[in-house]
């Protein structure tokens, strides 16, 4: 009875460890570095990349070239404490699927990038969640994760506190295996064709030429 028992469950387990696999497998390959993204936005039909990070990011940091700004989130005039500094905190942008659902169809790629990956991560979830099916989040964003970095939390920590001590030049700048650290195409042109179309006039909007 036992050895019965056995094999009916043998083939279950196995059948939910491939499931987990296979999803495992579908959820790294909505993640993308950036040098991967840039190549399928060369390559591939159909494939856009969309910057959510702020206005003001998008204008005086610089972006991707034709990267369209849709902000997931718009910076506000209040300051909280965070950590041993201060941040202007933000507000999300309620209108931001339905702006994205305006010029993307469901079926297109969309490359979501942010500054360091965390934004486009959250917006990578909600455009999943309202039907997009093929959104990839830029792992590490367009400056990239603050110096020095690591995968693992433990060693993340340690190194930042070895960093900190050791006053080593360039502490928590942000320079790590981000879009500009690759050294691909970025500007700070202000392209209407690529702006948020909420900002534009009819005079100024250029999608439709």
């Amino acid at each position: 009875m036992k050895s019965t028992h056995i094999k009916g469950i043998l083939p279950i387990i196995c059948s939910g460890l491939f499931i987990l696999l296979f999803a495992q497998g579908l959820y790294a390959q909505k993640e993308l570095i950036s040098i991967d993204a840039y190549d399928r936005l060369q390559t591939v039909p159909d494939t856009f990349l969309i910057d959510v990070r702020t206005r003001a990011e998008y204008q005086f940091v610089g972006h991707p070239k034709r990267a369209y700004l849709f902000p997931y989130m718009f910076m506000t005039f209040k300051l909280a404490k965070v950590g041993d500094g201060y941040e202007y905190q933000y507000q999300k942008n309620e209108a931001f699927i339905e702006e994205i659902s305006k010029a993307f169809k469901k079926n297109y790629n969309l490359l979501i990038i942010c500054r360091d990956g965390k934004r486009s991560a959250q917006a990578a979830k909600d455009l999943i969640d309202a039907g997009f099916e093929n959104v990839f989040n830029i792992k590490h964003g367009f400056e990239g994760k603050e110096f020095p970095y690591n995968e693992d939390p433990d060693l993340d920590k340690w190194y930042k506190n070895l960093a900190r001590q050791n006053e080593v030049n360039g502490f928590m700048h942000r320079r790590h295996n981000g879009w500009q650290w690759w050294g691909l195409p970025w500007t700070y042109e202000m392209d209407p064709k690529y702006l948020y179309p909420p900002d534009l006039s009819p005079k100024t909007s250029a999608r439709n030429k």
